[in-house]
């Protein structure tokens, strides 16, 4: 059975994916939970038109990034958090952290894919966390400090 993913569902199919299933999981699984919707020539149509208003919209907010990185470049950001006293957090601070924390403290809009990190902060310090929007670069100071 030919199906149209609603919703990603680990190791079988990512959403907007058309994929053929089994019928008995289709029938028994996907479409009951929602996960899934048959693929006809209507909806197939449907998916289309759903794919091209989510590409227009991420080059409309990506345009809009462009424009906000000089805005953006030279700005430090600051977030405390809970630390041992060798300056280790007990949590570590990952790209959605930063993001609020830009939006809170400067209220630009920045979506996570965009910014560069290779693993999640987990000392206190400076970091320059570098930010690439169509091989546009910028960057910012981001402030761990300890509570």
């Amino acid at each position: 059975m030919k199906i149209i993913f609603l919703k990603d569902v680990p190791r079988v199919g990512k959403k907007h994916d058309v994929k053929d299933v089994n019928d008995g999981y289709a029938i028994n699984f996907l479409l009951p939970h929602k996960l899934a919707e048959m693929a006809t020539t209507k909806t197939l149509a449907d998916l289309e038109r759903r794919k091209k208003e989510i590409l227009i919209e991420k080059e409309i907010q990506e345009d809009l990034l462009v424009k906000n990185l000089e805005k953006i470049k030279g700005k430090a950001v600051v977030i405390k958090g809970r630390a041992n006293e060798k300056g280790s957090l007990f949590s570590a601070i990952h790209k959605k952290e930063i993001v609020e924390a830009m939006k809170r403290e400067h209220n630009a809009e920045i979506n996570e894919e965009f910014l560069t990190l290779e693993k999640p902060i987990k000392e206190v310090g400076d970091f320059e966390i570098q930010i690439e929007i169509r091989k546009k670069k910028s960057s910012f100071k981001l402030i761990v400090e300890r509570i």
